[in-house]
């Protein structure tokens, strides 16, 4: 029987800011991830993203019917559940 481990990768701050600069000179803003981006980034099934979403838990803003997920917020998110 194999156990499930859940494993976060995590950006190095120094790291992420500097990628988040870089996106946001290029456009003027940092790219939305979707569900299925999201979702595959944290390692967890789309459905429990979108609820987690609904319910606060996940930053997240809707947009419509469609969800979207800044990945700087989602990191940031990551490190004070991990803290």
């Amino acid at each position: 029987m194999q156990t499930h481990t859940e494993q976060f990768v995590e950006i190095a701050p120094s790291e992420e800011k500097k990628r988040a600069a870089r996106v946001q000179n290029e456009s003027g803003f940092e790219p939305l991830l979707d569900v299925a981006e999201a979702s595959k980034l944290l390692r967890i099934h789309p459905k429990t993203l979108r609820t987690k979403a609904r319910l606060g838990i996940i930053p997240a803003v809707q947009v419509g019917k469609l969800w979207r997920f800044r990945a700087s917020a989602l990191n940031e998110w990551l490190h004070e559940l991990a803290s």
